[in-house]
């Protein structure tokens, strides 16, 4: 089922491929060559042995993440339609800066035509020390923490801060923005970043904001999908107010704070200006140590891929990780190898890691020492691992440092 798996992916619908499917399945049906598809049919209360095309479009259509044949012609018309017909003149879109955590649409824009101008801004605010520090000196921080965890060169950061930081220098009430967001932490900071960084409301701030999409099986991306998902995405844009600037600089003020009490109290919040952030802000808390093992929920759970599939190579480990273990995915492949790193180097690992080849490619497998700590037979703070960061907070283990419980409470150990 290759049109089916794709645009599970990508969520472009490959339309005469599901009308031949449904076809192929009725055939085999009436040819007593399907016993599973009549299995499956039988299970919903339609017993034959007469079949019609409706009742093998309607499996299809589940296959394929609908409810019902209806409701996936309705949303490929509609995605069609946008392709078709995108509103960009009517809606001044060549006027518009696109902000994205990152250059994954910007091609995919281009190609469904749309022709602002695209800003990048990628820093991963999900890792390493997000203080609160005057200008200079945090961009600094954060140059050398790129620099050490990904080995970049320090030119090639420095570039890159530069252009970013000129492009925020620049926005003001005369701007129009258009941000492009998704659920997860990795996309809220950035969104909370940006419009902490405003001056004034632009003249125009707009938001395109998904944690879903229908048909696709596991939305991780807005850079996965298919270019006319783009044009689709873009009639369902929002205004941003005043409220939601006053909510972003409370945020960012939280985040960035060595103490994450109110950066606690919004994640248990509603935000109806931002209504994704709380649960975001909400998982990236879970980053501080675990009240009974000292992990962060990444850790933890990289721990539990390892447990239940046995040794595996990192990128089958990330790839589990992603699609069926994370919550809310946020991690890009180098950003998780960072964060295995002090879990294979640390003086008492929780992982062992076979020394040869790509790092994609090296076999790891939990230690006893990582089993232990899983089952909560030992908290990991008592194994002296680095020292760490989330957001403004510095956690060094014999120095009484901040835990949160599975609730979202938090209190120094």
């Amino acid at each position: 089922m290759p049109a089916i798996n794709a645009s599970r992916r990508h969520g472009l619908l490959d339309l005469p491929s599901l009308r031949k499917r449904a076809k192929r399945l009725l055939k085999a049906l009436n040819n007593a060559e399907a016993d599973d598809v009549r299995a499956q049919l039988i299970a919903i209360g339609l017993s034959g042995p007469d079949y019609r095309l409706a009742d093998t479009q309607w499996l299809v259509a589940r296959e394929a993440g609908f409810p019902s044949w209806p409701k996936l012609i309705a949303h490929a018309d509609s995605i069609a339609f946008a392709a078709r017909h995108p509103d960009f003149t009517a809606t001044g879109e060549a006027t518009v800066q696109h902000w994205r955590c990152g250059n994954d649409i910007e091609h995919s824009l281009r190609i469904a035509g749309f022709s602002g101008s695209f800003h990048m801004f990628d820093d991963p605010m999900v890792m390493g020390p997000v203080p609160a520090l005057p200008d200079d000196e945090y961009w600094s921080l954060r140059a050398a923490y790129v620099e050490q965890a990904f080995g970049l060169p320090a030119r090639d950061v420095q570039q890159r801060q530069a252009t970013q930081r000129k492009a925020l220098g620049q926005l003001g009430a005369h701007s129009e923005l258009v941000l492009w967001c998704e659920a997860d932490a990795y996309d809220q900071l950035f969104l909370v970043r940006i419009l902490a960084s405003l001056p004034a409301l632009p003249r125009r701030l707009e938001l395109i904001e998904i944690d879903r999409v229908p048909g696709v099986e596991r939305f991780i991306g807005i850079g996965q999908l298919a270019p006319d998902l783009l044009a689709w995405l873009w009639p369902q844009r929002r205004s941003l107010g005043a409220d939601a600037l006053a909510l972003a600089r409370e945020a960012w003020t939280a985040y960035t704070c060595a103490n994450p009490g109110d950066w606690a109290r919004l994640a248990a919040q509603v935000h109806p200006a931002l209504p994704l952030l709380g649960p975001a802000l909400a998982r990236q808390l879970q980053e501080l140590p675990g009240a009974g093992d000292g992990l962060s929920l990444t850790q933890r759970l990289i721990l539990r891929v390892l447990t239940d599939h046995g040794e595996l190579p990192s990128g089958k480990v990330f790839g589990h990780l992603s699609l069926s273990y994370e919550p809310l995915p946020y991690l890009g492949d180098l950003m998780f190898h960072a964060l295995l790193r002090p879990m294979i180097d640390s003086p008492q690992p929780l992982v062992h890691e076979q020394p040869e080849g790509e790092w994609q490619k090296r076999a790891i497998r939990v230690t006893a020492l990582g089993e232990r700590v899983l089952l909560g037979r030992t908290n990991w703070l008592d194994c002296a691992p680095a020292k760490r960061w989330v957001g403004g907070v510095h956690i060094v283990a014999d120095q009484q440092p901040w835990v949160v419980s599975d609730q979202g409470q938090v209190w120094r150990r």
